[in-house]
């Protein structure tokens, strides 16, 4: 499965490609490589934090969505109670907040790709 983790931080980026080590893994370190990253690969699923400088994750997931309806597209961030909720309206379909399991990021990825 091709995955694409979208995060500004490095440290984030390593551990989500140590989590997803079975998995393709993209990074992409804001939402502008982001978009590029996804026109090109074409990944099953995007790991979208939320707060990045410039193009944040919430534009990002609405660009994607724009040139691929069905993308999904999981919003990852340390303040999911404030800005989970802008990232779902964008079209995320779910999120994942910081700190969490590689159990717990692999179950709410397989409940994504299952339901497609």
């Amino acid at each position: 499965m091709k995955i694409l983790v979208v995060d500004d931080d490095i440290t984030m980026r390593e551990l989500l490609r140590l989590m997803l080590k079975n998995h393709e893994v993209y990074e992409a370190d804001n939402g502008n490589r982001a978009i590029a990253i996804y026109e090109r690969f074409k990944p099953d699923v995007v790991l979208m934090d939320i707060l990045m400088p410039g193009m944040d994750g919430i534009e990002a997931t609405k660009e994607i969505l724009k040139k691929d309806p069905d993308a999904i597209i999981i919003g990852i961030s340390a303040f999911a109670s404030n800005k989970g909720k802008d990232i779902l309206e964008a079209g995320a379909r779910d999120i994942l907040e910081k700190p969490f399991t590689r159990k717990k990021l692999l179950e709410l990825i397989e409940k994504h790709i299952s339901a497609r």
